[in-house]
């Protein structure tokens, strides 16, 4: 992709261009718990998005898509992001360096990937971190990688409308080769953890749907949970988010939550537990209770807070039912994308053909398989 990147940029704008790589990342466990201030277990992947740039002269930021085969210009005093589309993810990252008071000019920029659209590998997060690290190396910014982060969570939550958490531009940043990260959400702090799986890897398995309503109920969600600590708040004065609440508060908050919402502040009080434990069992290599703690996540992913769909249940249900396969769970936003599996290496092509045949059976679709691994964050090649 590198070379795709300059082959492209000197086409286009004849001009040599400064590259820059930022992976997508996967959620070993720990969903919709970011936003809550809670724990996650991420690691940024091999696969993502890289970003080549140079300044320009010429009045006019000047933009490229290989993934879209698509070109876009715009001014920096003239911006009108577009709701979907993916250079408001650029317009959106220079409206926040300009307001921050970082000095940008205008610049070539081409851009392009080998994450999956609609995985659930945080191609957003990816791209808007691309981007920001490509202007930051561009223009001697030296933007703390940090702040990197923040500005892409921001540029997803004010210019693509999804009022996301800090995990997957964080991930994207930090990640380190060969390893995941405990993250904790409300310090903005994290671990290194070595992921050692000997005889068994992580794969994703892609639905390859993706239902309409996964934003929008995303947000729905999220308001859920906040709504919860406002009427907890009142029991528990010094409450700032559900993190803080633990599994032996369940039963007291059970009590005190509309049946509307219990389910969905037990998924995140329950999913922070998972977290930590899952963290602790990948420390002394116990793969066998990883596994569970996987499967169990997906359960409270799919009844308590209601963000998976018939086709990823199916293929949880296939899955986990399999030889070789120790656990599985939905990965991502939900109502869509994929699940993440732990399997033996010796049964993965087993599985994989029992998985497609008993999926184009029941809904006509072939899934699509992708093997992941822990990787670097973002940096300049």
């Amino acid at each position: 992709m590198n070379s795709k990147i300059i082959a492209c940029f000197s086409q286009l704008f004849a001009a040599d261009p400064l590259v820059v790589f930022a992976p997508g990342r996967i959620n070993l466990i720990g969903e919709h718990t970011d936003y809550q201030e809670g724990f996650v277990f991420p690691a940024a992947v091999k696969q993502g998005i890289w970003a080549g740039i140079t300044k320009n002269e010429l009045g006019l930021c000047r933009l490229y898509s290989l993934d879209f085969d698509q070109e876009f210009s715009f001014e920096l005093d003239s911006m009108s992001p577009k709701k979907g589309h993916w250079a408001t993810y650029v317009m959106g990252i220079c409206t926040l360096f300009k307001q921050a008071g970082y000095r940008i000019k205008e610049f070539d920029l081409v851009i392009g990937g080998n994450l999956p659209l609609g995985a659930g590998l945080s191609s957003s997060a990816a791209l808007s971190v691309a981007v920001g690290l490509g202007i930051s190396e561009a223009f001697d910014l030296h933007i703390p990688k940090k702040d990197l982060a923040r500005y892409a969570q921001k540029a997803e939550q004010l210019f693509a409308g999804v009022n996301c958490g800090i995990m997957d531009p964080y991930s994207s940043v930090f990640g380190q080769e060969g390893k995941a990260m405990l993250l904790d959400c409300r310090s903005q702090s994290h671990d290194y953890l070595p992921v050692k799986l000997g005889e068994y890897k992580l794969v994703l398995v892609h639905s390859k749907v993706s239902h309409s309503l996964a934003a929008s109920a995303y947000n729905q969600r999220r308001s859920a949970c906040e709504e919860s600590v406002s009427l907890l708040q009142t029991t528990y004065p010094e409450l700032l988010s559900l993190r803080d609440l633990s599994l032996t508060d369940l039963p007291k908050v059970k009590y005190l939550l509309p049946a509307g919402l219990f389910p969905k502040a037990k998924h995140v009080i329950s999913e922070c537990s998972r977290v930590l434990e899952a963290a602790k069992a990948l420390s002394r290599n116990d793969l066998v209770h990883l596994g569970q703690l996987l499967k169990a996540s997906h359960q409270s992913l799919s009844q308590d807070f209601e963000v998976s769909c018939v086709e990823l249940d199916f293929l949880a249900q296939e899955v986990i039912g399999m030889e070789g396969v120790l656990g599985a769970r939905m990965m991502g936003g939900g109502f869509g994308g994929c699940l993440l599996g732990l399997v033996k290496e010796s049964a993965w092509v087993s599985i994989q053909e029992k998985i497609t045949a008993a999926y184009q059976k029941k809904y006509l679709l072939t899934p699509d398989f992708i093997e992941v691994a822990p990787g670097g964050g973002a940096q300049k090649i």
